[in-house]
């Protein structure tokens, strides 16, 4: 410990070093830099405004007329870079795990002399159902969650958030909403923890309850087939296209509908409350930190989703099998089963095969079209296509894949009615168990799960109602 002494006899010799008018050095330094700040930020009247890029973004992006089509132009840059940049890697793990060890699995069982019941639940069942689940999800997941965490960290989407908060406001709801909103176009789980930056509890809850109309990644093959096979099909080929881009970006408009007016809804009734106050300070535009961006992506986000997914798809694909095995009366369960869905199924528009894929289907979305074709094929008794009953496939020509539709009785009022159920229906069963560990609440969780299913419901049992009285008029 110095003594007074030493500490005056210090500060002596530092005034001698730096000089007597090193105190005046120091407020001119500051007064100067001050100067510099203020004619940065303040314009004398008269005066040219000096360019500064930060606020011409922030003018372009924030802007009451271009900042929702800069939105939606950034937006719609990131789902078609997701989805055309994931068809490609799809293929390779698809052509690895489906066409390459599946078959080596197959053979090897056969060899070992597995009864061949063993083979169908473990290998036929469980283990291409979680192959289709890792091939379509885990390409669209790595590309959608690093672009959408490149925007974050460039600063872009703290500002999506000021340009929808006044919408989410008037919705009783937080403007934050629109970030986990966007979370959940990647994948409906991911949203639901996103959530997370929503203070207020009960804000976070609308947040939650409204996510699953976001498309997720298991959706989007379902929309984009369906609108491809019967939308595009009815206008010339140059059209096609362009037609069925536009089919399924109404109903990802639609989900953005559905979000206000259910949020709206909710804020009025059951989680009834005030707004909280949104104070956001827009942070300064900064060079995305790529490598950090890409690790944190691919393993907070991308791969803790994926598992969530495996884990679940590893049972359903045992129970897809064993429905369409296991013979009561002379007939398969899954023939049982889509015998009695069917009234319902045809009454709201769709049909008994379409209500069973989504209830064997539901650990995750990604198995809905397979296990559609595989019903279809054991209704229909074609021999000519699939691998077996019980055995999920995929038709890559659009034109085999029309021909079996029809051949299950399928319509365009069937098409539309399933875009739509696949907007609104119940979250997976992944989405559905993180949001019981987000609120630990089974009555929230149930809610969340039963509300889409009735409004899908309802949405396509209205639709086809008036597409049938329109039909004979």
């Amino acid at each position: 410990m110095p003594t007074t002494e030493e500490i005056l006899a210090l500060a002596q010799s530092l005034r001698r070093e730096f000089g007597a008018d090193f105190h005046e050095r120091v407020v001119q330094a500051i007064y100067a830099d001050a100067a510099r700040i203020a004619g940065r930020a303040i314009t004398d009247a008269g005066q040219k405004p000096r360019f500064n890029w930060y606020r011409a973004i922030d003018r372009l992006v924030t802007s009451r007329v271009f900042g929702f089509p800069v939105m939606m132009l950034l937006f719609a840059l990131v789902f078609w870079i997701t989805i055309s940049g994931a068809n490609i890697p799809s293929r390779w793990i698809s052509a690895l795990l489906i066409d390459t060890i599946y078959p080596a699995l197959r053979d090897g069982a056969a060899s070992l002399g597995l009864p061949w019941w063993l083979r169908g639940v473990v290998i036929d069942g469980m283990y291409l159902a979680t192959a289709w689940v890792v091939s379509v999800m885990l390409p669209p997941m790595a590309i959608f969650f690093p672009l959408f965490t490149l925007l974050e960290d460039f600063g872009y989407l703290p500002r999506v958030a000021f340009n929808l908060d006044n919408l989410f406001k008037k919705a009783g709801a937080h403007g934050k909403q629109s970030l986990s909103m966007m979370m959940g176009y990647g994948c409906n789980a991911a949203g639901v923890i996103a959530t997370s930056i929503i203070d207020s509890p009960r804000e976070r809850l609308i947040a939650i309850l409204t996510n699953n109309f976001a498309l997720c990644n298991g959706r989007w093959p379902t929309q984009i087939l369906i609108a491809t096979l019967f939308i595009g099909s009815l206008v010339p080929a140059h059209w096609a296209g362009m037609i069925s881009a536009s089919a399924v970006m109404s109903v990802t408009l639609l989900g953005i509908l559905l979000t206000f007016v259910v949020s709206w809804a909710l804020s009025r009734t059951i989680l009834k409350g005030q707004v909280s106050t949104f104070s956001l300070e827009l942070p300064p535009y900064r060079p995305p930190r790529v490598w950090q961006t890409l690790y944190t992506s691919l393993i907070d986000r991308t791969i803790f989703v994926l598992w969530r997914a495996v884990v679940f798809a590893l049972p359903a694909g045992a129970v897809i099998w064993l429905s369409a095995n296991v013979q009561i009366s002379g007939a398969s369960i899954a023939e049982h089963l889509v015998h009695f869905l069917n009234p319902p199924g045809l009454l709201i528009g769709l049909n008994g095969v379409i209500l069973l894929a989504y209830i064997v289907a539901i650990p995750a979305n990604e198995i809905v079209i397979p296990t559609v074709l595989m019903l279809t094929v054991l209704m229909t008794g074609r021999s000519d296509v699939g691998q077996g009953a019980g055995v999920m496939f995929e038709l890559q020509s659009h034109g085999a894949l029309l021909s079996l539709l029809h051949g299950g009785g399928w319509t365009l009022l069937t098409a539309v009615n399933l875009m739509l159920f696949s907007l609104i229906h119940n979250p997976c069963s992944t989405t559905i168990y993180t949001i019981y560990k987000e609120t630990g609440s089974a009555r929230w969780t149930v809610l969340a799960a039963l509300l889409p299913l009735a409004l899908g419901f309802l949405a396509t049992f209205a639709v086809a109602q008036v597409w049938r009285l329109w039909s004979t008029t």
